[in-house]
């Protein structure tokens, strides 16, 4: 545990931000599942768009690389559009 008070006052702040992370990093996986379990290309459509909307702000706020976000984005939308076919 710390003594010094900014450092008592890092800690707090590293602990919310955690949480805060873990929450949006949950919700994303939780959406995911739900888009690769529907079956029409129509709420596909609208549940990808949910999903990729999520990944981007992620990604601009740090929780998730930009890299990882494209590269969720881009397999989410490879199986949307092979339910269309």
């Amino acid at each position: 545990m710390p003594n010094i008070k900014s450092a008592k006052k890092r800690l707090r702040q590293n602990h919310k931000r955690r949480e805060r992370n873990r929450t949006v990093r949950s919700e994303i996986r939780t959406r995911t599942k739900s888009l690769l379990q529907t079956e029409s290309s129509s709420d596909a459509e609208a549940a990808y768009r949910k999903v990729a909307s999520m990944l981007d702000t992620a990604a601009r706020k740090g929780i998730v690389s930009k890299q990882a976000a494209g590269r969720r984005k881009s397999r989410l939308a490879r199986y949307v559009r092979g339910l269309s076919n």
